[in-house]
């Protein structure tokens, strides 16, 4: 169980991050590179915490004002990301990258599925609940976790950054794993091939980081189960 003392110097490391790089936003959700406040929870009302470059909501173009909700499509193109929050999860969609939000349950008004990432890159920390992520070839059941996915057109890569998930290929559920990790421990691609011996395979950790994670937990008034270390260098020079 994580502690007050922990979620304190997990903030407090993550504020000294954003001194070392310069990269210091605000609690308005823009990059000022002068703010010195460390980001807090959005508030009502607000969605998108930073975006750049070519970013479109239902097909319009996005700005910090624009809402984001349970059914939106959220498209990004060359150079672009943002980084947005829906009730209590939070995302950080890359460049080149489609992801749909499912709409309610019109019985028990949640969302059963946590988003569809159709093609590109998202890291997405998500609530306490029994949902699932879905690409073109896998389906990945979580409980309450960080995760970063890829999808790719003939296959997946997933890092369960934390938590419980339970990985399976898209065209046949049989074809499964549990992945319970701490920290990164086990990331797999998930094969679309239905020829290949075996279609759930280990992969390397890549393309997102600690930082990143502590971010978008903090945008929902949350922090990682892991404090970020100090002088842990970030693995990426940029969101894209």
């Amino acid at each position: 169980m994580t502690s007050i003392s922990d979620i304190d110097e997990s903030r407090r490391q993550f504020l000294l991050y954003l001194l070392a790089s310069g990269t210091l936003v605000s609690a308005a959700g823009c990059s000022t590179g002068s703010s010195t406040s460390v980001p807090t929870a959005l508030a009502p009302g607000r969605s998108i915490h930073q975006l750049t470059g070519d970013v479109r909501v239902n097909g319009v173009a996005a700005t910090v004002a624009t809402a984001i909700n349970p059914g939106d499509v959220v498209e990004t193109f060359a150079k672009s990301f943002v980084i947005f929050v829906v009730e209590k999860d939070a995302f950080i969609l890359r460049s080149n990258s489609k992801m749909t939000l499912p709409g309610r349950s019109s019985a028990a008004g949640v969302v059963s599925t946590a988003f569809s990432l159709e093609r590109g890159k998202a890291l997405s920390v998500l609530a306490s609940r029994r949902t699932d992520i879905s690409t073109p070839s896998a389906v990945i059941g979580v409980r309450g976790t960080g995760v970063y996915v890829e999808s790719e057109p003939d296959r997946s890569y997933v890092c369960v950054c934390y938590g419980i998930s339970d990985l399976a290929t898209t065209d046949n559920p049989g074809i499964s794993e549990t992945i319970v990790s701490e920290h990164h421990s086990a990331p797999r691609y998930i094969l679309g091939d239905k020829s290949a011996s075996k279609r759930i395979i280990p992969a390397p950790f890549k393309n997102h980081d600690d930082q990143e994670l502590l971010l978008i937990e903090t945008l929902v008034g949350r922090t990682t189960p892991y404090v970020v270390p100090r002088g842990v260098p970030r693995t990426r020079g940029s969101y894209f």
